[in-house]
């Protein structure tokens, strides 16, 4: 099992990962890092705890927001899929209709053409 170097609040980490998550997670690891130092600035030193938990619990947040964001996306979805299937049998509804008045008129097209071709003599 593969193993990353990283830092988080300048301390250096030995974390575990799966093969080919290397750099996903150095990814993880510099976002966190970010966070802490975003509360450092806002907060000053006020404890590498209190520093650790305030950043997880934005990240967290940041979580939160982007489910419930992703939870609004699929119900729209869906929406527009109901809609599409909605339109798309109202299509089917309407290309039936032009086929049978299609139908109707070469009938009728043909009748006329019978009616003014005299018929043969015999």
């Amino acid at each position: 099992m593969p193993q990353v170097n990283v830092m988080i609040a300048g301390k250096a980490y030995r974390m575990a990962c799966g093969e080919g998550e290397e750099p996903h997670l150095e990814g993880l690891a510099k976002l966190y890092d970010g966070k802490i130092e975003e509360m450092r600035q806002a907060f000053g030193e006020i404890g590498d705890m209190r520093l650790h938990v305030m950043a997880a619990l934005m990240v967290a947040d940041e979580v939160s927001e982007l489910r419930q964001r992703i939870g609004r996306l699929e119900a729209e979805l869906a929406a527009v899929q109901g809609d599409a299937g909605a339109t798309d049998q109202r299509l089917t509804e309407v290309e039936d209709k032009a086929a049978e008045a299609l139908v109707a008129a070469a009938e009728r097209i043909e009748g006329v053409a019978r009616s003014l071709i005299p018929s043969p003599v015999g």
